[in-house]
């Protein structure tokens, strides 16, 4: 228990290391940007008392340490500014839309790991045969397909031509179908593609040829072999997890689905520079998050794997 313990601090402080290094990188980029900041938020129309008050309100006066400081200071306490363009806390507006983005990534991970794995599983147990040539195919299509591209064919298919599924929005169950497919496709391609490989591999072994030869079923050692080679497929499920909640974005924007990636979009349309603050935050967030709750899973699938001694 003392090994787990301290491996989960370790990963724990690496994991504020990291975050560190974001909002350092976050406060930076705001010093970087082209032009005034705070005339940037406060508008073009507005006076140079507003936009100097902007300017005191955001902390753009001070230095940079001392706004690194700040901002880290607001985090202690729970809060990740103000939106400029709402008015209301970073933290509110992103909590409003998480659940949406959540929904979307789940749904997409899940269709995209299940039937990804099954491709990639009939791909690796008829090497050099149709089914191999058609999951790699589907594969290769996936993963060069752009998602803003199979989103908007979709919509045409669908939406205008059979009218079976609404264009945008979060309004019904339906709403959800598209999205899902969308990001599934790309997630389920770079799946099948790593179990076809890893299932090649472990089904060269020697104790698969044992049980082969012993005249088990085939869907027993077919069982027995990706079990062994989950470990990198699981990898690869946990990465397209967080790439879907980071990279949601596209689809977000083309079905209107009202999760953080949408107000991502908005926000930097409207030069609303906390609120893109607190997404980049959260997004790092989650994805370390994730990365460990990963690399925990591996002694799950593995009682060999061993993360801590």
């Amino acid at each position: 228990m003392s090994g787990f313990l301290n491996y989960l601090v370790r990963r724990l402080l690496a994991a504020v290391i990291t975050l560190l290094g974001v909002i350092l990188v976050m406060v930076l980029l705001m010093r970087a940007l082209p032009g005034d900041a705070a005339q940037t938020i406060a508008g073009l129309q507005a006076t140079p008392e507003q936009v100097e008050q902007v300017r005191q309100s955001m902390g753009l006066d001070q230095p940079v340490p001392v706004q690194y400081w700040r901002y880290l200071v607001n985090l202690a306490h729970g809060s990740l500014g103000t939106s400029a363009r709402f008015g209301t806390t970073v933290l509110s507006e992103i909590g409003h839309r998480l659940p949406y983005t959540l929904v979307l990534a789940v749904c997409g991970t899940l269709f995209g790991a299940i039937f990804g794995i099954a491709l990639g599983v009939l791909a690796a147990t008829h090497k050099g045969r149709w089914a191999d040539a058609f999951g790699s195919m589907l594969g290769v299509a996936g993963i060069s397909m752009p998602v803003y591209w199979l989103g908007i064919l979709l919509i045409v298919l669908f939406s205008v031509q059979l009218k079976l599924l609404p264009i945008g929005g979060a309004d019904t169950l339906s709403s959800l179908v598209m999205p899902t497919i969308t990001l599934a496709v790309f997630s389920m391609a770079v799946v099948s593609r790593m179990t076809r490989s890893t299932m090649l591999d472990t089904l060269d072994q020697d104790y698969v040829r044992t049980v082969r030869a012993k005249g088990v079923a085939e869907w027993v050692a077919v069982r027995h072999a990706l079990r062994n080679a989950f470990i990198p497929i699981l990898t690869v499920i946990g990465l397209q997890f967080g790439t879907l909640l980071g990279g949601a974005v596209l689809t977000e924007t083309v079905f209107s689905w009202p999760g953080i990636g949408q107000l991502l979009v908005q926000s930097i349309n409207n030069r609303d520079f906390p609120l893109v603050q607190g997404i980049v935050f959260v997004f790092a967030a989650m994805f370390i998050v994730l990365n460990i709750i990963t690399d925990l899973l591996y002694s799950v699938v593995d009682p060999r794997v061993r993360l801590y001694r």
